[in-house]
């Protein structure tokens, strides 16, 4: 039973998983660098979060709040995208160390 449930939960932890596509094996020290596009739109995300911090929420109407909260998570999915990793949902840790802590 116990090698069923553990099965059963690697085969749900390997559906939260996300790579990233392996890079050259001669790069694999060096980082990877921005483009000059990328790096200023990083300015501009930048300059726009420091606009975005300094904002009096408090006097702003629900509909300006949600726009706001809309353009953060629009740069943070851009964020996301340039950024090249591997992303591992939080139940597929949990999954992962209970197996660890069975076997």
């Amino acid at each position: 039973m116990k090698k069923l449930i553990a099965i059963f939960a690697l085969f749900l932890s390997v559906q939260f998983i996300q790579a990233a596509p392996l890079p050259d094996r001669d790069s694999k020290n060096e980082k990877t660098e921005l483009t000059e596009a990328q790096k200023k739109r990083a300015v501009e995300m930048q300059a726009r979060l420091d606009e975005i911090k300094a904002m009096d929420f408090k006097s702003m109407t629900k509909d300006e709040k949600k726009e706001i909260r809309m353009e953060l998570r629009d740069m943070k999915k851009e964020a996301k995208a340039a950024g090249n990793g591997i992303y591992i949902s939080v139940g597929a840790i949990i999954i992962i160390l209970l197996l660890i802590i069975i076997l």
